[in-house]
């Protein structure tokens, strides 16, 4: 209970919980290998080859990374990104473990070989390198934007309390065993991540890497690195920016060159040496655990141009107090300490505040400004911190010296940050100038930062004195985000605009948690605006004035009978919040009135109880249940959920098999509100459920049983279900052996209804035991028209994604067919699994099992009582052109709504010029169209017959009829579906509305055919 509430405050979900257990393993002991590789690698290098050599292995590094860059670049071009991902990690454990092995033989031998150390330099800062970008690349793509927020904490979290845990180690083993054991360590803690490493591409890159065909997007930028580059020169922000990033390491490098020169002279024996650089990495991991706690913080408060300013800041004083205390006592604690805090902010703080810079460009193109500058800037940064070092290693200068020049240069680099901030202003005047309001939302972190400053501020005002639309728009949003009182008159002007948008964005700007009666009037002047948007809005925004309780009551009285049900239910909530008797009181007697009354009103009202979590509503709120409007059903179950009700539990199972998409959808994330008090019913309910019930109880569960009962109990009852569907699977061939070709469609039907159904539940649960990404990675893949890419997406499922083989490797099986299933099915078998079917927990298999038995004493698919029967509709609906690409599930719904009449002969379906509620589909009989000209002439359009539709565009958009409808020669049968069925139906299935307009542009095709007759 204790860890589940921790985990809780911590943030972490559900679906975070395993990334979690593989990733920070990983993070933890590749930062113990990365430093204790580090601490044995400079150690050594310094002790035994010379400290006074830094300058030209760092030159011979910066040759080298372009190679390395390009060798790089080559085999991501040749691997997947899984295969990239292994051979990197295995690449790196060789090139370390290699590397030991020497170290070891060397030590074995009694052998010093001088000149192995450079190597050793070079290829472990490979490794060093590349093992820090193979981590954070991958914890990148494992994780979506949002969960990465949450989990990169953790991930850095641990990385850095591997570095402390690595400098304990170094303290420890240096003085007793030597620095060569140190780097001798290292291999085997990357070699203990391995696993883990290893599963979490299994579980999750290998399914994201399935592609789509055609590999690259087509949409890849055209620019090249050059072009970048000459971008770059041409900005003197991006060119400041540049500067910035290549000038901090090199002084960082100066900073550490300083260091190891005189811990080398302080401490000359190899033991001591390393023990101080373990005592070092211990107190700079720490500190690197604390920064994290407030970087968030600091980099809300100063933006990162600010903070870029205060590093530079904080670069002065270091190089400050080395250059001061340099030949005293206490020269190895400042420098030690310069080195600590240079390394800390440029790794920790300024890398960051780099990638904001960016945001200011267009999203297509900001990796390529950011590689080419990131490149640039490495290899500048390393060749001028080599040639700042070989001032003392080949000029002589001293080390006070050093330091007096990286003093001058941390100061020039102060001034060039606050050049830098200041152009970064200039482009965010420039930006928010030309941005859309859509771009507003990801540019608003990067406006923080200049709500301080009255220039750009000033141009923020210029916007909505002068702008268009959306820019008075987004300066009224910024200005909303400054949360400065200064700007409450410029605001309120603006709440009379005649634009509705800007109204609305003028309200949401207002902070009137302190406004006076004034105010509070002038807002209120717009409870009354023809806009209900905007009147929902103003009631918004008077609930937030508590400390004005009567006047607040006056004005949001008013509008408890306004004419639209949103602001209705609005003006109840904020009544709510007043939290005064009166107010409450006023707030119950409308909530129920609109609860009795039932109909539309109701699902707001219902919203608000739930938000409110009014419990004394409950009852209330259940006799909705049996409203006859759909939205209703909806609203209250959703209610109900927010409420935990869960004596309603069966009653919303028992009602799912002929629930539409939305209530199906609203049940199941009502039962995951109801949490644990439901999951014991939804266990009993879960085995015997038909489909849809089964779907709903599964997703639930998935979500609210612990991981340990999802795995094992919930994925064998998925793997159960996968099986019994697959015995279904013979019904279409059985119908065809038994000569229903009729039924044989239908079978058809349903069983991609029902494999839909319950994959969405299996889904679910490999959802949980993975992440959503993968598995909608892998489903992508599965319905790929590119069989390479769809036997891709099988072999993921076949491998057991989830690690739950036995459900993933039945839903592979699933999605593959046997094509030689049906040639042995014989009549007496296809008979058997017929009967079988009859005792199906789903209602269409029963419906057809009856309908085959019927048939079997001669009464095929009769008509009973002169009326269609459900099953009957379906087959007729499946042959008109307006529904014959919906599933079975999606015509009994039309089929349950639609409503069977008949018209006696010269009887008239619709009036031209006069609404119609309905649109007909014709059964049997005929339906003459005709109208009426300009001249006054009555012309016939056509003959509808059946399976054909009329009054359909009137019913959809209750505009007049333009046609005249009547039955012609004998009397029409038809089936009516009222226009409130029709626009739901057309909402929840966009295939039903793309039939509507085929039948539309029909219908258009025909008046211009007449038209040229007429013109002939």
């Amino acid at each position: 209970m204790i860890a589940q509430q921790w985990i809780r405050r911590l943030g972490i979900m559900t679906e975070d919980r395993h990334k979690l257990a593989l990733m920070v393993p990983v993070f933890l002991l590749c930062g113990i290998a990365e430093m204790l590789n580090y601490n044995g690698f400079m150690t050594l290098f310094n002790q035994r080859f010379g400290s006074v050599y830094l300058p030209y292995i760092y030159v011979a590094e910066a040759v080298v990374l372009p190679l390395e860059a390009w060798f790089m670049t080559w085999l991501a071009g040749r691997m997947t990104k899984p295969g990239l991902m292994r051979t990197m990690f295995s690449l790196m454990i060789g090139i370390v473990a290699f590397n030991a092995i020497v170290l070891l033989g060397l030590r074995a031998a009694g052998i010093d070989f001088r000149f192995y150390y450079p190597f050793l330099f070079l290829t472990s800062n490979f490794v060093v390198r590349q093992q820090t970008i193979l981590l954070w690349s991958l914890a990148v793509d494992l994780c979506p934007t949002q969960q990465a927020k949450r989990l990169m904490p953790f991930f850095v979290a641990a990385a850095t309390l591997g570095g402390v845990v690595a400098g304990v180690i170094t303290q420890v083993a240096s003085p007793l065993l030597g620095p060569d054991i140190v780097y001798v360590l290292g291999p085997l803690f990357l070699l203990a991540a391995l696993y883990n490493y290893r599963k979490a591409i299994a579980d999750y890159l290998v399914p994201l890497a399935l592609r789509s065909a055609g590999g690259l997007d087509s949409q890849q930028m055209t620019l090249s690195s050059m072009d970048y580059f000459k971008r770059t020169l041409k900005s003197p922000f991006l060119l400041g920016v540049l500067g910035m990033m290549t000038i901090m390491p090199a002084l960082y490098f100066l900073m550490e060159f300083v260091f190891l020169n005189t811990a080398h002279a302080a401490y000359p024996n190899e033991a001591d040496f390393g023990k101080m650089f373990g005592v070092v990495t211990t107190v700079l991991f720490a500190l690197a655990f604390l920064l994290q706690l407030v970087s968030g913080r600091l980099m809300a408060w100063l933006g990162a141009s600010g903070m870029l300013a205060g590093i530079s800041a904080v670069y002065v004083l270091a190089f400050a107090a080395a250059w001061s205390l340099i030949g005293s006592p206490a020269a190895m604690l400042a420098v030690s300490g310069g080195y600590m805090l240079t390394y800390l902010l440029i790794y920790y703080s300024a890398e960051p505040s780099y990638q904001l810079f960016y945001k200011m460009l267009p999203l297509q193109q900001r990796d390529g400004f950011r590689y080419v500058a990131q490149g640039v800037a490495t290899f500048a940064g390393i060749l001028l911190g080599a040639g700042l070092q070989f001032l003392h290693t080949g000029f002589g200068w001293g080390f006070a010296e050093l330091a007096a020049l990286g003093l001058a240069g941390a100061g020039a680099m102060f001034v060039l940050a606050w050049v830098v901030r200041q152009l970064y202003m200039k482009e965010l005047v420039r930006s928010l100038q030309t941005a859309s309001f859509s771009e507003d939302k990801e540019l608003a972190e990067s406006y923080k930062e200049f709500f301080r400053n009255s220039r750009t501020m000033g141009a923020v005002l210029a916007m909505l004195g002068n702008g268009g639309e959306e820019a008075r728009e987004v300066a009224l949003n910024l200005l909303g985000r400054s949360k400065d009182s200064r700007y409450m008159p410029e605001i309120l002007a603006r709440i009379d605009d005649e634009s509705p948008r800007v109204k609305i964005a003028a309200l949401k700007a207002l902070d009137l948690s302190g406004a006076g009666l004034e105010e509070m009037a002038k807002v209120a002047s717009l409870l009354e605006d023809p806009e209900p948007d905007v009147r929902l809005e103003v009631v918004r925004k008077l609930a937030l004035m508590k400390h004005m309780p009567s006047q607040a009551f006056f004005f949001l009285r008013m509008k408890l009978l306004d004419r639209s049900p949103m602001v209705v239910a609005e003006a109840v909530k904020a009544m709510y919040l007043l939290e005064s008797a009166q107010s409450y009181e006023a707030c119950y007697e409308v909530i129920e009135r609109i609860l009795k009354e039932g109909g539309e009103s109701s699902i707001h009202v219902c919203r608000v109880v739930a938000e409110l979590r009014l419990d004394r509503f409950a009852l209330e709120v259940k006799e909705l249940l049996e409203d006859s409007h759909p939205a209703v059903r909806a609203a209250v179950t959703a209610c109900l959920g927010a409420l935990k009700r869960t004596e309603v539990v069966p009653g919303l199972l028992a009602k799912l098999p002929a629930a539409d998409q939305e209530l199906h959808r609203v049940t199941v994330q009502a039962l995951i509100e109801m949490g644990d008090g439901v999951v014991e019913i939804l266990k009993g309910a879960l085995p015997d459920a038909a489909p849809k019930s089964w779907s709903a109880c599964a997703t639930a569960l998935a979500k609210l049983l612990p991981d340990e009962e999802v795995r094992g109990w919930l994925a064998e009852q998925g793997a159960d279900k996968l099986a019994d569907h697959a015995q279904s699977a013979l019904l279409s061939e059985a119908y065809t052996v038994l000569g229903r070709a009729d039924l044989a469609e239908l079978a058809a039907l349903r069983q991609r209804d029902l494999e839909r159904t319950i994959h969405e539940g299996v889904w679910a649960i490999l959802e949980r035991l993975t992440d959503e990404q993968v598995v909608a990675a892998v489903k992508k893949a599965l319905a790929d028209e590119d069989e390479e890419i769809r036997s891709g997406g099988l072999e993921v499922l076949a491998e057991g994604i989830g690690g739950v083989r036995k459900l993933s490797q039945r839903l592979a099986a699933s999605w593959q067919t046997d094509a030689e299933r049906s040639a042995s099915l014989t009549a007496e078998a296809a008979a058997a699994a017929v009967e079988l079917s009859a005792e199906s927990s789903d209602d269409w298999w029963r419906e057809m099992a009856g309908e085959w038995r019927r048939g079997e004493e001669g009464m095929a698919m009769k008509e009973e009582q002169g009326a269609l029967g459900r099953l009957n509709k379906v087959v007729f609906l499946k042959k008109v052109p307006f529904f014959a690409d919906l599933s079975l599930e999606e015509l009994g719904l039309i089929a349950g709504a639609a409503t069977e009449m008949t018209f006696a002969d010269g009887s008239y379906l619709l009036h031209r010029g006069e609404k119609n509620p309905a649109m007909y589909v014709v059964i049997e009989g005929n339906v003459e169209l005709t109208s009426v000209s300009a001249a006054g002439w009555e012309g016939t359009l056509g003959v509808l017959g059946a399976g054909e539709v009329c009054g359909a565009t009137s019913a959809l958009d209750e505009s007049p009829s333009s046609v005249t409808g009547q039955a012609f020669f004998g009397d029409v049968r038809v089936l009516a579906l009222q226009r409130e069925d029709v626009t739901r139906l057309v909402r929840l299935y966009p295939e039903i509305g793309i039939g509507l307009l085929r039948a539309s542009l029909a219908r258009i095709r025909l008046l211009e055919e007449m038209m040229m007759k007429i013109d002939s």
